[in-house]
């Protein structure tokens, strides 16, 4: 194995860790759907508090929708509201399930992600579409999802919720995130923090296992 720090849980982020995000596929369909005069309001979509308080399950998927239609001015269908909000899920490569499961037989792994209920739904249809799979649970030991913690990354209280339930210390896991304020957020507690910046980082992480 390659040279990586004395471990006993791998943890994972999931978008542009395990399945591939396009933010800007998904804010450009949005806009295609939208007026000019409310494209500035597409960009700030992932910034806005329904938002943030929706990935930590603070509020529930028909407050989400009604908000975003409140937000656009819009009356979009439910199903509408969904197709938009999903449209940044990608695929989920069979690879990176192959490694996590090929790591599985040397570390507890797991993850850990901002999510919220709409999009995990679609995750796991697309799972079961591309790999007969329900959800994550036969891949990981453990599935971390803000929306169910009640709180969300790069927050020290996500990190340290995480180091309880799996019964560990911050030394004894590696973390893999994409996002700089996640990849801080984990190191400022000693966790051994790996920056994704792209799709072949945690194989040459694991390159030699």
């Amino acid at each position: 194995m390659k040279k990586t720090p004395d471990a006993d849980f791998l943890i994972f982020d999931l978008g542009n860790v395990i399945i591939d995000i396009d933010y800007d596929k998904a804010i450009r369909l949005i806009k295609n759907e939208l007026s000019d005069s409310h494209h500035s309001k597409v960009d700030q979509l992932y910034r806005t508090p329904f938002h943030f308080d929706y990935e930590r399950g603070l509020i529930d998927s028909l407050t989400f929708r009604d908000a975003v239609r409140d937000y656009f001015e819009q009356s979009w269908p439910d199903e509408k509201v969904d197709e938009l909000w999903n449209n940044l899920l990608g695929k989920i490569p069979a690879h990176r399930l192959e490694l996590i499961k090929k790591l599985k037989q040397h570390f507890q792994v797991g993850v850990l992600s901002n999510t919220n209920l709409i999009h995990i739904h679609a995750v796991n249809d697309i799972l079961l579409r591309d790999h007969g799979l329900k959800n994550f649970d036969p891949i990981f030991d453990w599935v971390f999802f803000s929306h169910e913690m009640g709180l969300a990354k790069p927050q020290a209280e996500i990190y340290e919720k995480m180091l309880t339930d799996l019964g560990t210390s911050s030394d004894r896991v590696v973390f893999f995130d994409d996002l700089p304020a996640n990849i801080k957020g984990a190191a400022d507690l000693g966790i051994h923090a790996v920056h994704v910046t792209g799709p072949n980082v945690i194989f040459d992480f694991f390159k030699d296992v």
